[in-house]
């Protein structure tokens, strides 16, 4: 049994979320000794396919017609195309059509929540596919609990020992939920803020523009790091914050977990199947609520939930994760 692991524009896709899957799932296959290839034209017997631009339909169109087996990853939905780059909501409706064009080659969906699942169920000519959830999963041996890195994180972005820092991570992109972490700078003066992630602005709309030209002392956008930086950050900072409005999964609060950091995410339905308001992390729905939560976070009034928040991360170790993409192609065979 030997995998094409195939997807396009890799090199520009890099530094997304949608890149940091993909780096996943060849780590996953590396645990569990899956036989694979990058090159398209390797022979293979399976084709796990993770883009939908042309070129990747015109593969999965070709291997279909060539008798292999396809394992389409729907990494992603309408729902979390919209409310991203500029023009997105208008396209949005074609930007599905063309989705369900290319997950329907597969001969199985897999996607990364329950959550993700149920859209796409949802959506019509997807109704009576396999589909599956399996995390994109993460490193469990390299975001770990390590307090050497709260010095190397500080002394980075020179904050002194006694600041109080939220960070948040992600894409220049409204969905992202950028707006919330400017305004809770604003509001919350007393902390610190600093914001991981970098996408072209010529992309952004005009309000995440603005948003990312503020000037506040007690706000920093650092831009695109590698994942050490991020590590230290996880080690480094108080409080995470994640006020993201569509996710089909979302890695950073996975890797958020393994580190036994403490997050405040917004109370949206991807969550609900294994992020519990109290008892793994803590939810707000809106600005107000994310506030307050942070206010009283810093003020030691909400207890520590990092035991429970380090299970969510070990559930979603890249050997489980391994196994199971495994089995799936071992199914397809």
């Amino acid at each position: 049994m030997k995998v094409l692991l195939y997807t396009e524009h890799e090199s520009l896709l890099k530094k997304s979320g949608l890149g940091k899957a993909i780096e996943h799932q060849i780590k996953a296959l590396d645990f569990a000794g899956v036989e694979y290839t990058l090159n398209k034209d390797d022979d293979y017997d399976i084709l796990h396919i993770n883009t939908y631009f042309p070129q990747s339909y015109f593969i999965a169109k070709r291997a279909k017609k060539n008798g292999k087996k396809i394992v389409y990853h729907a990494h992603s939905t309408e729902e979390d195309y919209k409310n991203g780059f500029i023009f997105s909501n208008i396209t949005s409706k074609i930007f599905k059509k063309w989705l369900i064009k290319c997950y329907s080659l597969g001969d199985v969906i897999l996607t990364p929540t329950i959550y993700s699942k149920k859209l796409l169920y949802k959506y019509k000519g997807l109704e009576n596919k396999r589909i599956f959830d399996i995390s994109n999963g993460i490193e469990l041996n390299f975001f770990e609990n390590d307090a050497s890195l709260r010095e190397k994180f500080r002394k980075r972005f020179f904050y002194n020992e006694t600041d109080k820092i939220i960070f948040g991570i992600g894409l220049y992109i409204e969905r992202k939920g950028i707006l919330d972490f400017v305004e809770l700078a604003k509001r919350l003066p007393q902390y610190k803020f600093i914001w991981f992630g970098y996408s072209p602005l010529i992309f952004a709309g005009r309000r995440v523009r603005r948003a990312i030209r503020t000037q506040l002392d007690n706000l920093t956008f650092a831009g695109y790091v590698e994942p050490e930086v991020i590590k230290q950050a996880m080690n480094g900072a108080d409080l995470y914050l994640f006020p993201t409005f569509e996710e089909t999964e979302g890695i950073p609060i996975i890797e958020a977990c393994a580190c036994k950091k403490s997050a405040i995410i917004r109370d949206i339905p991807v969550f609900d199947e294994w992020l519990v308001d109290g008892e793994n992390v803590y939810k707000a729905k809106n600005l107000d609520e994310f506030e307050s939560k942070i206010k009283l976070f810093f003020e030691g009034k909400l207890k520590d939930v990092s035991e429970k928040s380090y299970e969510v991360a070990r559930e979603r170790d890249l050997k489980i994760i391994g196994e199971k993409l495994k089995k799936i192609y071992e199914s397809l065979i």
